[in-house]
């Protein structure tokens, strides 16, 4: 592993700021020195960090409590989220042990471009937590480089990058995990060792479903196209842009509502699904879907639909039975409770987030977006198996997914549990969903050669595309 970095010529937080309006306060805020672990300075992880505000502070953070991690760049093209990060960090600092390097001389980068061209050879790893339209440059760029990636979910924009990564991935031996955080969770281990052992038996229906966007994520404009704005002196809204096609700037798209704008984000479904829907993939081992088809509110190439009710159908596998998969999105779209569900303890109704697996015996149910807290329904039935649960067949993940991560990197554990081998294949099925939804069209899918059958013309939204420049 590279050696701890020494002075350099890269920016620093000071010079990537001094020509912003914020650099008075920049200045002002505390500046916090974090010890190293004892040991070889060749121990350390070098990791660097593309995407550090909002959902990348999550990765800072996890990275800073790890004694075999020193933070040696960072790449956002925010300078209000890079603020907010080291103020956050700061404060995370006072009130903790934490172990890593001096964050005040990690080298800032607004281009991960330049970051690899100039500083590749400073770091071991790297983290992508960035708008989804981003996640299959920089992390492409990282596999290149020989790097260890982890990558925010859903792992790509299109089902052909993600192919892609995992293909040069497994040509170059990284260490690759998708940060879907419940595939490290005791909750999902203990819904595929309950579908294992039998509990439920045979599997045929799946339901899955989710709120719309809150305003926090998703502001629905009320006409297109949006009025153009003056992006804000604290963003380079080209480099945000980066890979799509450029266009106006617009404050309900950047920097965190641009999930619900096909252009940067997969909806609701690319946000939750590679949670929500995790379980039953890794249970049933669904693989890949012979047909998806989706009912929408209405059909945009710019926005996610209000509605959406997106159907995938999984053929049989060796003696498990076809699957009709359902994922249900936005107001009066939830299922109708399962049977049982008039002697469950959660009565009257569903909560806004779940999923349940519909058995030939019992439904397995995990309430809210992530695999958490799965159980059968009925308060008698759950209170009967309690008695006579299967015994643990599953090797359980202590610290997360970054931590996991990082053990595989350091050679102390296993392949994490997400990496691209089984994420591909996740996400896969999640953008199959989301360019249903985008074109309000059925899709028949052939999973060996990744392209639909049904329309050609369908898939320029499977392939990799990128406007000059940004093409890896």
């Amino acid at each position: 592993m590279n050696t701890p970095l020494a002075n350099s010529a890269h920016p620093t937080r000071r010079t990537f700021l001094k020509t912003s309006a914020l650099a008075a306060a920049a200045f002002s805020l505390p500046r916090f020195s974090i010890a190293q672990a004892g040991g070889s300075p060749n121990s350390k992880i070098n990791v660097a960090c593309i995407g550090i505000g909002n959902r990348g502070f999550y990765a800072v953070s996890e990275l800073m409590k790890d004694p075999r991690v020193n933070l040696v760049a960072f790449c956002d093209v925010d300078q209000t989220l890079v603020e907010k990060t080291y103020q956050r960090g700061a404060e995370l600092k006072a009130g903790s042990q934490l172990t890593c390097a001096d964050l005040p001389t990690v080298r800032l980068f607004r281009d991960y471009r330049e970051m690899f061209a100039t500083f590749a050879d400073k770091f071991d790893a790297v983290t992508v937590s960035t708008p989804d339209h981003h996640h299959y440059p920089a992390a492409m760029l990282a596999i290149k480089h020989g790097k260890h990636v982890y990558v925010e979910k859903p792992l790509t924009h299109t089902v052909g990058e993600a192919r892609a990564l995992r293909a040069a991935a497994k040509k170059k031996g990284i260490i690759s995990q998708m940060g879907n955080q419940g595939r490290a969770t005791e909750g999902i281990r203990l819904m595929r060792e309950w579908v294992q052992a039998g509990v439920i038996g045979d599997v045929r229906e799946v339901q899955a479903w989710s709120p719309e966007f809150n305003n926090t994520y998703f502001i629905r404009p009320e006409k297109l196209p949006l009025e153009k704005q003056t992006p804000p002196a604290t963003l380079d809204w080209d480099l945000w842009c980066g890979p799509a096609a450029k266009r106006a700037y617009h404050e309900s798209i950047a920097p965190v509502r641009w999930r619900g704008w096909w252009h940067y984000g997969n909806g609701m479904l690319g946000d939750w699904a590679c949670h929500t829907l995790d379980a039953p993939f890794w249970a049933l081992d669904l693989g890949s879907p012979s047909s998806v088809e989706a009912k929408v509110s209405d059909v945009s190439d710019e926005i996610t639909p209000l509605t959406a009710v997106v159907t995938y159908h999984f053929p049989a596998r060796g003696k498990l039975p076809p699957v009709k998969l359902t994922w249900r999105e936005g107001p009066g779209t939830k299922p109708r409770p399962p049977r049982g569900w008039e002697d469950d303890a959660t009565k009257p109704g569903l909560p806004a987030r779940g999923m349940m697996m519909l058995g030939a015996k019992h439904t397995l149910y995990a309430p809210g977006g992530r695999p958490d807290s799965p159980r059968l329904v009925g308060t008698q039935v759950m209170e009967e198996f309690k008695q006579n649960r299967p015994a643990p067949t599953i090797p359980r993940v202590i610290g997360g997914p970054m931590k996991e991560w990082l053990n595989a990197i350091a050679k102390e554990g296993p392949l994490p549990g997400s990496n691209f081998e089984y994420s591909v294949p996740l996400s896969e099925m999640v953008l199959l969903g989301v360019l249903a939804m985008r074109t309000g069209k059925k899709i028949e899918w052939d999973g060996k050669a990744g392209r639909i059958t049904n329309d050609q013309a369908l898939n320029r939204y499977v392939e990799i595309t990128a406007r000059a420049g940004w093409k890896v």
